[in-house]
């Protein structure tokens, strides 16, 4: 059984992990922060969002990218602090959830169709391609609940994350930033795969809320290894200094409330590859 260190707790709904420049960037939905924490336990925040969900990805020239789910909006965060709008989704729908940003700049954001806290009937997602100018289009749909994405080091997969459907899907990602040729990565069997990232084996890591555990799988659906958490697994993201740190943000889960305040926590384990690609 790895051994889990505990970074934060008393958190909320913990998401969106991102290793950036030495900390871990993470979200608390329930507080609408964007939270950073270094290696020697300190941690502030960053910014605030009155949004749910607020999933982030950073650009190559270090802004840092949020979705506002709430306003339909696609922020980001300029060196004084303010918030700038860089896209607007709203003409394409509601439900904003993830986000990737790949080596090349292509930006892809994924919606939910339905409001599941609501009861409302289900629906499909999607997702969306976010070019230079700010423009927005549709370049894959009908996914079943899309959560975590990541892309591949050579820029050439976007891999998403299929709750509902128990899979991981996978897409090439065209010269114009469009996606083609979709597959099944690998079919995750009872477990509802959330936030994923991809080390530098090729395989990927992801988190499982109603299993409580995040799991090591390759392409085709090998599994490789498994983390056991105490609690719901809702993202994971390698970093620190040699990438092999496996963090993982995680919380108890539980309807109607979701997640009771102050059970979210920020762990994290040893693993022996490090990670690779985006995010």
């Amino acid at each position: 059984m790895p051994e889990l260190h505990t970074w934060l707790t008393d958190l909320g709904l913990v998401e969106s992990p991102r290793w950036y420049d030495g900390r871990l960037y993470f979200s608390d939905w329930t507080a609408h922060e964007v939270i950073a924490l270094g290696l020697d336990g300190t941690h502030e925040v960053v910014t605030r969002v009155d949004s749910l969900p607020l999933c982030t990805a950073w650009q190559a020239d270090g802004r840092l990218v949020i979705v506002d789910s709430e306003q339909g909006l696609l922020l980001r965060l300029e060196p004084d602090g303010s918030l700038v709008t860089l896209a607007d989704l709203n003409g394409l729908g509601s439900g904003w959830n993830d986000i990737v940003i790949d080596g090349r700049g292509n930006i892809y954001v994924n919606r939910i169709g339905f409001d599941m806290l609501a009861g409302a009937a289900f629906d499909p997602g999607y997702v969306v391609h976010i070019g230079p100018d700010g423009s927005a289009r549709q370049v894959a749909d009908d996914i079943a609940f899309p959560n975590g994405m990541a892309v591949t080091p050579d820029n050439s997969t976007l891999i998403v994350a299929d709750s509902y459907g128990n899979r991981l899907t996978a897409f090439d990602i065209e010269a114009d930033g469009g996606l083609s040729n979709r597959r099944t990565w690998a079919e995750t069997g009872e477990d509802h795969p959330d936030g994923i990232c991809i080390d530098a084996e090729g395989a990927v890591w992801y988190a499982d809320v109603g299993n409580k555990r995040c799991v090591r799988i390759r392409e085709g659906g090998e599994v490789l290894q498994t983390v056991e958490v105490d609690r719901g697994c809702f993202a994971c993201a390698l970093g620190g200094p040699d990438g092999r740190t496996l963090f993982i943000v995680a919380a108890e889960w539980r309807l109607p409330e979701m997640v009771p305040p102050g059970t979210g926590r920020v762990l994290s384990t040893q693993v022996t590859v490090p990670g690779a690609g985006w995010p």
